[in-house]
C-alpha cells in the first residue's frame, strides 16, 4: 500500500505536466455590422408551444393549420438558440393573419400581434430577451399584399388601396408589381394613403418593439421607388435598422438592381441553387462556388452583405434531396453548413437544419420542430462552425480566393489583417491527396476540426490529405518545427519518473527484507 502511494506521487505530476492544451488563436471581437451576424430563422406556429391557452383551432393532424407555436415559445428557448451559437433571430410574420394563416403571410391587422402567437406584451418581450442574450431580431414585414379575405377589399372608399386583380402571368415589371401573387390582394403602393400607412405600420413595428431590422417579402413584386422611400422613412427612425430583403430570382444581376434602394441586404437565391446542387450528392463537383462569389462581387457594392442559406419555407428541404439521392443527411448537412460558415455573406440556417429535419414541399417543409431526435451531430457541428466564425475575423471579413478545385475537391483561403485561414472540403467519394500554392512561406497549417497538421513542402506550397466526404478548416500560423524544449522537459519527467520507481522498487525490498529477520 505504501508502496502504490508513492508511486501516485510521481504519477499524478506526470500525467497533468504531458495535458497541454491548444491554446486559441485571439480574435478581434469589435463587431462589423450585420457581417458579424447568424442568423436563425424561425417559422413562428411550427417551432414551440410556449403558452397552450392561446391554441385556438390546433390541429398537428393538418399541415395547413395552426399547430401551436408562439412567442412564448421562442423566448424560452432563445437560450437553446444562443448555445448554437447563433447572434439573431428572423421570425416569420407575427401581425394578426386570416384563417389558417399559420405561417404569418395573409395580414389581416398590420397594427396587431396574431392571436395565436401572443400579444404585443409578448413581442416586446421576446426583442428584450433576446437583447438580453447580446441577441439581434427581425420582424418578417409584408407590404406587397393582404390576406384574402382582408376587410379592406369591402370598404369602398379604399376601392383604389388595391390593384385591379389580374393572375401573376410573365415576367414584365407591369405584370410582376401589379398582379396578385398566388391570388392575394395586391396592394397599390403607389397610392400615397397605402405608401404612408404601410410606412406608419413599420415605425409602430419598431417604436412599440424595438426590434432591430426587418425581412422584406416579396421585394420584386414591389416597385423599387417604394422601397427607396421606405428605405428613408425607417432609417429616419432608427439609423442602425438593417432591411433584408427577398428578390426571389437566380439572376444575379436581377437581385444587384434592387441594391440602389437601399435594401442593406439580399437573400442570395444563385448561390443557394449552386449549393443545393453542388452538396446533396457525394461525387459531385464545387467548382460553381466561387463563380457565384465572383459574379456577386461584379454586381453589388457589398458582395459579403449578402445572405446565404441552404433551406428556407418555400423550397423542399435540403434534407429530403439527400435522402433522394440515398444519401447520408447528416454527412452532406456537415459538408453544406462547413462552406456556409467559412465563405463570405451571412449565414442563415431554417429551424431543425440542426435536427436534421426532413420535409418535402410546402407545407411538408414547415414541419413541427423536433427538440428530441436524440442525435446531436450536427447541433455540436453547428456549434463548432459558429464558434469559429466568432473567433476568426477572416471568416467574416476577409477576402476569399480559390486555391484548389477539381473533381469534387475545393480549398479556398480567407485572409484578414494577416490572420489566414484556408478551407478544404473534399466532396468526393474518395480520399484526396493535393497541393495548394501561393501561401504565405515558413508556416503551417493547423486543422481545427480534426486536428490536423500540414507542413510546407515547397515554397509556399502545402501538400494535404483530406479523406472522402470530409472538411478541415486551417489555421496558418508559424512553423513550430519540432518543439525540442518540451521534448526535453517530458523525457527528463520520464526519466525522474522511471528513476524514482527504481529507488522505490529497492526501498520496498529492504523494508520487507528487514521485517522479515
Amino acid at each position: 500500500m505504501r508502496l502504490r502511494a508513492l508511486l501516485s506521487l510521481f504519477i499524478i505530476p506526470f500525467l497533468l505536466f504531458c495535458s497541454f492544451p491548444i491554446t486559441a488563436l485571439g480574435a478581434d471581437e469589435k463587431e462589423d455590422g450585420w457581417k458579424d451576424e447568424m442568423i436563425y430563422f424561425i417559422m413562428v406556429d411550427r417551432f414551440f408551444n410556449g403558452n397552450y391557452e392561446n391554441d385556438y383551432e390546433v390541429d398537428r393532424e393538418d399541415p395547413k393549420a395552426y399547430h401551436g407555436g408562439d412567442l412564448e415559445g421562442i423566448i424560452q428557448k432563445l437560450d437553446y438558440i444562443k448555445d448554437l451559437g447563433y447572434t439573431a433571430i428572423w421570425i416569420t410574420p407575427i401581425m394578426d393573419n386570416g384563417p389558417k394563416g399559420y405561417h404569418g403571410y395573409w395580414v389581416k391587422d398590420f397594427m396587431k400581434v396574431e392571436e395565436h402567437f401572443g400579444t404585443m406584451e409578448d413581442a416586446k418581450r421576446l426583442v428584450e430577451e433576446a437583447h438580453k442574450r447580446d441577441m439581434k431580431v427581425l420582424f418578417d414585414f409584408v407590404v406587397n399584399h393582404t390576406g384574402y379575405n382582408h376587410p379592406w377589399l369591402e370598404d369602398p372608399e379604399k376601392k383604389d388601396w388595391f390593384h385591379e386583380e389580374k393572375r401573376m402571368m410573365g415576367e414584365s415589371p407591369s405584370v410582376l408589381e401589379n398582379a396578385w401573387l398566388a391570388g392575394l390582394p395586391d396592394l397599390n403602393t403607389e397610392n400615397e394613403e397605402v405608401k404612408q400607412y404601410l410606412f406608419d405600420a413599420a415605425e409602430y413595428w419598431i417604436k412599440e418593439t424595438g426590434v432591430d431590422g426587418f425581412r422584406l417579402d416579396t421585394v420584386k413584386h414591389v416597385p423599387k421607388e417604394f422601397w427607396a422611400d421606405f428605405n428613408d422613412h425607417v432609417k429616419s427612425v432608427d439609423p442602425d435598422f438593417f432591411l433584408l430583403g427577398e428578390v426571389w430570382y437566380d439572376n444575379t444581376k436581377k437581385i444587384a438592381s434592387y441594391e440602389e434602394t437601399g435594401i442593406d441586404s439580399f437573400v442570395d437565391y444563385p448561390l443557394y441553387e449552386v449549393i443545393n446542387q453542388s452538396f446533396q450528392e457525394a461525387g459531385n463537383d464545387l467548382s460553381r462556388l466561387y463563380d457565384v462569389w465572383e459574379a456577386n462581387k461584379t454586381f453589388f457594392e457589398q458582395p459579403a452583405m449578402l445572405a446565404s442559406f441552404i433551406d428556407n419555407h418555400d423550397n423542399v428541404r435540403f434534407t429530403r434531396k439527400a435522402l433522394k439521392n440515398k444519401q447520408n443527411p447528416v454527412t452532406r448537412w456537415k459538408l453544406a453548413l462547413a462552406y456556409q460558415f467559412t465563405a463570405p455573406e451571412i449565414p442563415i440556417t431554417y429551424y431543425g437544419t440542426e435536427v436534421p429535419l426532413d420535409g418535402g414541399k410546402d407545407p411538408d417543409n414547415r414541419r413541427l420542430m423536433n427538440f428530441k431526435s436524440g442525435d446531436d451531430t450536427l447541433e455540436k457541428w453547428i456549434q463548432q462552425l459558429t464558434a469559429l466564425r466568432k473567433e476568426f475575423p477572416a471568416l467574416t471579413k476577409g477576402d476569399y480566393k480559390e486555391l484548389y478545385s477539381k473533381d469534387g475537391l475545393a480549398a479556398y483561403s480567407r485572409s484578414y489583417e494577416g490572420e489566414t485561414v484556408v478551407i478544404v472540403i473534399n466532396n468526393d467519394t474518395e480520399t484526396r491527396v493535393f497541393e495548394v500554392s501561393g501561401l504565405e512561406e515558413n508556416k503551417q497549417l493547423r486543422g481545427v476540426l480534426t486536428d490536423d497538421l500540414v507542413r510546407e513542402v515547397d515554397t509556399g506550397t502545402y501538400k494535404i490529405a483530406m479523406n472522402r466526404e470530409q472538411a478541415e478548416i486551417y489555421v496558418m500560423e508559424e512553423d513550430t518545427g519540432f518543439n525540442w524544449l518540451l521534448i526535453s522537459l517530458i523525457g527528463g519527467v520520464f526519466a525522474a519518473f522511471v528513476v524514482g520507481i527504481i529507488y522505490l522498487s529497492r526501498k520496498s525490498k529492504r523494508i520487507e527484507a528487514q521485517e522479515n529477520v
